[in-house]
């Protein structure tokens, strides 16, 4: 019988341990329920999970088809972090790109519990009303039942002091919320959920969210499950 090293021994142990003889499985990602308190305080995001770049960018697809299942809260991090969550702590810059580096972007989450703000200091969701408005974020029906839609609104007063037209802001803000919703398309292609990105929104939407239609717009919204 051929004599084993004791390193290369305790290797050999070790898997047969842990595999129990057959061959061993990544472990399962972590899926903590989501608590819809007033606030929602999320986990870092793990940013080993997913996909390589071009499997998303190979797997990116707009899907209309969407079960009731809730989204975990290390999936929810995820997604918000993707969209716009600060990744340069030192200046508190995002994900996402901006013109000028504005960020006149607010991203608000609607689901079935409520409608909350994310604030990306802090990681987390704030709730500012109840009940589900989900359907007011979209005018196709899979909308109302999808367990999670992203809404992107822009703040014009962000260019006041800023000698740009005003057809052209509303361009611009359409260009940053286009890079969030992008972000979020392909964390969704790494990480075995769904999303569509999606332009037509409820009239009533910006009074559901409380903003004011003068300095306020809903530069895009988005559809995200599984």
């Amino acid at each position: 019988m051929k004599r084993l090293f004791p390193a290369a021994a305790a290797a050999l142990l070790l898997t047969a341990c842990c595999c129990g003889g057959n061959s061993c499985k990544t472990a399962e990602p972590a899926a903590t329920p989501v608590v819809y308190g007033a606030t929602i305080d999320l986990p870092a995001p793990d940013l080993t999970r997913g996909t390589t770049i071009g499997e998303a960018l190979q797997n990116r697809r707009s899907w209309r088809e969407y079960t009731d299942a809730p989204l975990s809260l290390e999936e929810l991090s995820g997604v918000l972090w993707a969209a716009a969550g600060i990744n340069r702590p030192e200046n508190a810059h995002l994900t996402a790109p901006s013109a000028m580096g504005l960020y006149p972007i607010r991203l608000y989450a609607l689901f079935a519990e409520g409608i909350y703000r994310y604030e990306a200091e802090g990681h987390r969701l704030v709730r500012i009303a109840e009940g589900d408005r989900r359907a007011a974020s979209g005018t196709q029906a899979f909308v109302a039942t999808a367990p999670l839609n992203l809404v992107y609104a822009a703040d014009l007063s962000v260019y006041d002091e800023r000698p740009i037209p005003a057809e052209h802001v509303r361009y611009l803000c359409g260009q940053d919320a286009a890079g969030y919703a992008e972000n979020v398309n392909l964390y969704t292609a790494a990480t075995g959920l769904r999303s569509i990105t999606r332009g037509s929104v409820s009239p009533e939407l910006l009074g559901v969210l409380g903003l004011e239609g003068g300095r306020w717009f809903v530069a895009l919204a988005q559809s995200v499950g599984k």
